[in-house]
């Protein structure tokens, strides 16, 4: 009886530690992962991102930052003064998926295609930290990806590598003027994004 109420604090424990993911299968040492203060989605991704002409953009200066990414022939900007507050953007150009992730403990911004062997995930922030990186998320198995190891860390695809999307950080005004030829769009205002 003794066994079994240990094994069941253990995995109370275990289970608020690690904000409900199970890590029992972690490619990573499961001691480095640690919380980051948030519960798990206390930071929302924008799932349904919506996206403005730059010149309708008041809410950015010229020398603010952004994320750069371009597809199809379609530029656009992902402010980090957003990404700071939401950390992943779901979203898709044509029909591809591709999710785009912003740590700001260690100021990484990469770029990943949404889909992993043919299938369409979706993403959310787990409230977890690796070596003080976001911890992602995907939804449809709960496993654990790691934005700076590429790949997922536990749960069901654990070993499955991430596609690494090429992007930039820039200022707006550099962004605009290196993507004149383009269609360019940009990351609506915060208060129009779930």
């Amino acid at each position: 009886l003794g066994l079994i109420c240990a094994s069941l604090a253990f995995g109370v424990h275990a289970q608020g530690r690690y904000n409900g993911f199970d890590v029992s299968n972690a490619s990573i040492d499961s001691d480095l992962i640690l919380s980051g203060g948030p519960p798990r989605d206390g930071i929302p991704a924008i799932d349904d991102p919506q996206f403005t002409a730059p010149e309708d953009a008041t809410y950015l200066r010229d020398d603010d930052p952004v994320m750069g990414f371009r597809l199809d022939g379609i530029a656009r900007a992902y402010p980090l003064r957003v990404l700071v507050w939401h950390e992943i953007v779901n979203d898709t150009i044509n029909d591809r998926p591709f999710v785009v992730t912003y740590c700001p403990l260690c100021g990484s911004s990469l770029v990943f295609d949404g889909s992993v062997n043919g299938e369409r995930l979706s993403f959310g922030v787990s409230g977890l930290l690796f070596q003080s990186d976001v911890l992602m998320y995907d939804r449809g198995t709960e496993s654990l990806w790691s934005q700076l190891k590429l790949e997922c860390v536990s749960g069901p695809m654990v070993g499955t590598p991430l596609e690494w999307l090429p992007s930039e950080i820039l200022t707006f005004g550099a962004w605009k003027a290196r993507n004149a030829k383009f269609q360019q769009e940009v990351l609506a205002r915060p208060e129009s994004n779930g």
